[in-house]
């Protein structure tokens, strides 16, 4: 699916009684990145739960190639790929049939063994996602991205429990995906490098 325009028009977020932010707008082309900064809790999750389409915001649009994504939000989920906190690895499934699940509840053919190859999981194709470290369940998290590409990419601190080749292979494919035209909106605490991007701090 090709890239197109992503904007955010005055976004406010309310959890509760407390609005955890508000005013908040971007413009995203094809090849970037935005990276939000700031410590836990202070709402870089609610904004790619948001992005994500899975909490109304209290305020604002968002907009996809122009176009309202509340009008539509079943097309508009389908150009995204995301990586929360829990990595949802099922423990009664090898991790190539974890990755083959996954990707055919997105609706797309799993290109699995170039997607495990990528995030040096080969080797570990039969093992069952219960004997997987953290750091290997985050790995076949990740894998997802390449097995079945959508456009846009949101990322919840993509490099925990990662080691350092692997966070190198992750910034490698965010390298790649942004050269394609791809976009990425990543929240981290710095352990990630993403070259020249937006940035959001959260910490004020």
């Amino acid at each position: 699916m090709p890239a197109a325009s992503f904007t955010a028009e005055d976004l406010a977020c309310r959890r509760g009684r407390r609005l955890v932010f508000e005013a908040l707008s971007f413009r995203l082309e094809p090849g970037d990145a935005l990276v939000l900064r700031g410590p836990n809790g202070s709402g870089k999750s609610s904004l790619l739960r948001i992005l994500a389409g899975f909490l109304r915001p209290a305020a604002g649009r968002l907009t996809w190639a122009g176009t309202d994504v509340a009008d539509d939000l079943p097309t508009y989920r389908a150009h995204i790929s995301l990586v929360a906190h829990a990595d949802a690895v099922k423990p009664l499934l090898s991790v190539a049939e974890n990755l083959k699940a996954s990707v055919g509840l997105m609706g797309a053919s799993a290109a699995t063994e170039g997607a495990l190859d990528g995030f040096a999981l080969g080797s570990l194709a039969d093992t069952l996602g219960r004997f997987l470290s953290s750091g290997q369940r985050r790995r076949a998290a990740l894998a997802r991205l390449l097995a079945a590409p959508r456009p846009l990419w949101l990322l919840d601190e993509p490099g925990v429990g990662l080691d350092r080749a692997s966070r190198e292979r992750l910034e490698a494919a965010i390298a790649a995906h942004r050269e394609t035209g791809g976009i990425c909106v990543v929240a981290s605490h710095g352990d990630v490098a993403v070259p020249n991007p937006l940035v959001l701090d959260f910490g004020g």
